[in-house]
């Protein structure tokens, strides 16, 4: 078992995937389970996921996300949604407009390092259109998209990306 830096530090963004080789149930399961189990506002977990692994529903996510073609190949696509509503009546407008969607993005920041974790890639897209994704999926009024992550068996591994120096992003006080 890898240790947790280990883990962080082979999460790349993943754009090519086998299509020959599902995403095995108790691997998804595990996956969902360690996505909630991420902190959220008063522990009200506003927010929905929605897994989607119907081929052709995921074909038409892919014109939802301006022909990102990579969200069909994947086996699975988990889409993280917003319940504002949840976090509205503990929390009022705050709540709203950002403990739900803080709540969403953590869960979906759990999922992607669980992915790794149990040996795949994944892709979070946030490019999409997001009336589009909700009339393809049929979300239940409130429900707002924000994060679609492809989840599967990686057909190959992408150099690590650049990163900025930490004294470009950390101020000490």
């Amino acid at each position: 078992m890898w240790d947790f830096f280990q883990t962080v530090r082979h999460r790349h963004s993943i754009r090519s995937y086998q299509p020959d080789m599902p995403v095995e149930p108790e691997k998804l399961h595990a996956i969902l389970e360690t996505a909630v189990t991420g902190p959220s506002a008063g522990d009200l977990q506003s927010y929905r996921i929605i897994c989607i692994e119907d081929a052709a529903l995921r074909q038409s996510l892919v014109s939802a996300a301006h022909d990102q073609a990579f969200i069909a190949q994947a086996p699975v696509c988990l889409v993280f949604c917003t319940d504002a509503a949840r976090a509205e009546q503990q929390y009022g407008e705050r709540g709203r407009d950002l403990f739900a969607l803080q709540d969403a993005t953590i869960a979906a920041a759990y999922a992607q390092l669980a992915v790794v974790a149990a040996g795949m890639g994944s892709t979070w897209v946030g490019f999409f259109d997001e009336k589009a994704v909700i009339s393809t999926l049929e979300l239940e009024p409130g429900l707002r998209p924000v994060a679609l992550m492809c989840v599967g068996y990686p057909a190959e591994i992408p150099e690590a990306s650049h990163r900025r120096r930490l004294d470009e992003v950390v101020t000490y006080r």
